[in-house]
């Protein structure tokens, strides 16, 4: 039998820094939270995860820090530098980040628009 000081620990040690987790959609198995490589938690691969298409459907993005015992969504933190490093590069948001770039800047809304009536 094993014991827990025998299995290893998915938590990050204290002094590691924050984690972000992509929750996205898969179609073979619905919403599910992508893995993380626990060497390289922080921000950068996230963001570099996002752009080179490793998550081509994201829901959000949740930062958490056990050591200091916060989480949150960080989203719009990370849409926010999406949005920069693709306008630094002169090119558009991936197709397959559109409607997750959109919902965090606000810029989604079922609006209806007025339409033009002509009466005979």
């Amino acid at each position: 039998m094993r014991t827990a000081e025998s299995v290893p620990s998915i938590v990050p040690h204290i002094d590691e820094h924050d984690v972000y987790i992509v929750e996205h959609h898969s179609f073979e198995h619905g919403r599910i939270w992508g893995e993380v490589n626990s060497e390289t938690p922080g921000f950068e691969p996230v963001v570099m995860d996002l752009l080179t298409g490793q998550y081509v459907n994201p829901i959000r993005v949740v930062a958490f820090n056990v050591g200091e015992g916060w989480c949150r969504d960080a989203s719009a933190e990370v849409v926010h530098e999406l949005r920069r490093r693709c306008d630094l590069q002169q090119r558009d948001i991936p197709f397959f980040l559109q409607d997750f770039v959109d919902r965090y800047e606000g810029r989604y809304r079922d609006v209806q628009l007025p339409l033009p009536m002509r009466l005979y």
